[in-house]
C-alpha cells in the first residue's frame, strides 16, 4: 500500500491511547525489518530519516526501498523527516514523498520557533502533510543535533498551548527528561510524567517523545564482550514507556537501541566466523536482532493489532 497519512495515523492513536513507535532507518536491513516487523504484528509504524541519513543513503535510493517496502505490506507506514534543521529540508522531504516532516527550531527563541514552525506548517498544508516541531530541548547527541547537559531544559506547558495555537502544527515533541543517544542518564530515570499530562490537556495533540531509546543491558553486555566500549550507557526503563503512552505520549522515536542490536550482533558473528566474508551471512543476524527490539517497542507502546 502507499505511504499513510501520519495526520490519519496520530487521530487513531489518540482515540486509542497508544503511541506509534518512530523506528530511524538509513539502509537496507533496517528497512526491511520494519516492515517485516509491523506486517507481523499489524501495527502501523513510522519510518524516519535524518537529514544526515539522506545524504548516507541518498534521498531517490531511501525512497526507492521505503517504497519498496510499502508494496509487500497491508499496515500504515509513513515516512518521516527527523530532526529537519530548515524549512529548506522539510521542502525536500515533502517533494520527495515524505508524509510527515519535523523542522527543529528549538534552539530559537519561543518567537522565532513559532515564526519557523508555521512556515512549514504552510508549506505542507496543500499536501496532506504531517508537520512536527520541538519545544524545548533534549540532551545528548543524536546525528548532527547536540545538546549540552547544562543547555536542556523542560518543555514549558502554557508556552506548549501558545506554540500549537499560533503554529497548527500537528505534533509536538516535548522535553521531559529523557535525552538522545546512549548515556541518557547516569542514575536511576526520573522523567516528569505529571508534565506530560498538563502539556496534553492544554493541547490536545499528538505528542512525542524523543531520545528514548532502552539501551538494554543485554545488547551493551553483548556488545562488550565483543570488543565494543560502551561504559555506563543507560536508557528509559519500560515502566516509564506505559506511564507516558497513558499520560498522552502517541510517538516515541527509537534510534539508538536498533544501532546497539545491530553493532552487538555484527560484531558477534564476525568473532565467530572469521573465515565468513559474504555480507548477506553477516547482517542476518543483526538484522533479527533489530527486529526483536521492534517488536519489543510495538508491544510496550500498545500498538500492536492497531494497523490492520
Amino acid at each position: 500500500m502507499p505511504l499513510a497519512s501520519l495526520v490519519d495515523m496520530y487521530n487513531k492513536a489518540i482515540a486509542g491511547n497508544y503511541a506509534i513507535p518512530q523506528f530511524n532507518v538509513n539502509n537496507l536491513e533496517f528497512i526491511q525489518a520494519a516492515m517485516e516487523v509491523a506486517e507481523e504484528l499489524k501495527s502501523p509504524i513510522i519510518l524516519a530519516a535524518s537529514t544526515s541519513a539522506i545524504k548516507y543513503a541518498g534521498m531517490n535510493y531511501l525512497m526507492g526501498m521505503v517504497k519498496a517496502g510499502c508494496s509487500e505490506v497491508s499496515v500504515p507506514v509513513a515516512m518521516h523527516l527527523d530532526h529537519g534543521a530548515a524549512p529548506a529540508d522539510a521542502k525536500a522531504c515533502i517533494d520527495a514523498g515524505f508524509t510527515s516532516v519535523m523542522i527543529d527550531a528549538s534552539h530559537e527563541d519561543l518567537d522565532n520557533n513559532i515564526r519557523i514552525t508555521k512556515e512549514v506548517v504552510v508549506m505542507a498544508k496543500d499536501k496532506g502533510v504531517c508537520v512536527e516541531a520541538e519545544l524545548g530541548r533534549l540532551g545528548g547527541i543524536e546525528d548532527e543535533v547536540v545538546v549540552d547537559e547544562k543547555d536542556a531544559f523542560l518543555t514549558d506547558p502554557a508556552e506548549a498551548e501558545r506554540f500549537v495555537k499560533e503554529t497548527g502544527l500537528h505534533a509536538l515533541a516535548i522535553a521531559v527528561g529523557t535525552s538522545h543517544g546512549a548515556y541518557k542518564f547516569k542514575q536511576t530515570p526520573k522523567l516528569a510524567m505529571d508534565r506530560i499530562t498538563e502539556i496534553k490537556k492544554l493541547t490536545n495533540i499528538a505528542l512525542v517523545l524523543h531520545g528514548a531509546s532502552g539501551v538494554p543491558k543485554e545488547l551493551l553486555d553483548l556488545g562488550i564482550k565483543y570488543g565494543a566500549e560502551l561504559p555506563g550507557a543507560m536508557g528509559v526503563p519500560d515502566e516509564a514507556y506505559k506511564d507516558a503512552v497513558s499520560r498522552g505520549i502517541n510517538k516515541i522515536n527509537i534510534d539508538t537501541d536498533l544501532r546497539l542490536a545491530f553493532m552487538s550482533h555484527v560484531r558477534q558473528f564476525l568473532a565467530e566466523n572469521p573465515s565468513v566474508f559474504d555480507p548477506r551471512k553477516i547482517l542476518k543476524p543483526a538484522k533479527e536482532a533489530i527486529k526483536e527490539q521492534m517488536r519489543s517497542k510495538i508491544r510496550l507502546f500498545g500498538c500492536e493489532g492497531k494497523g490492520a
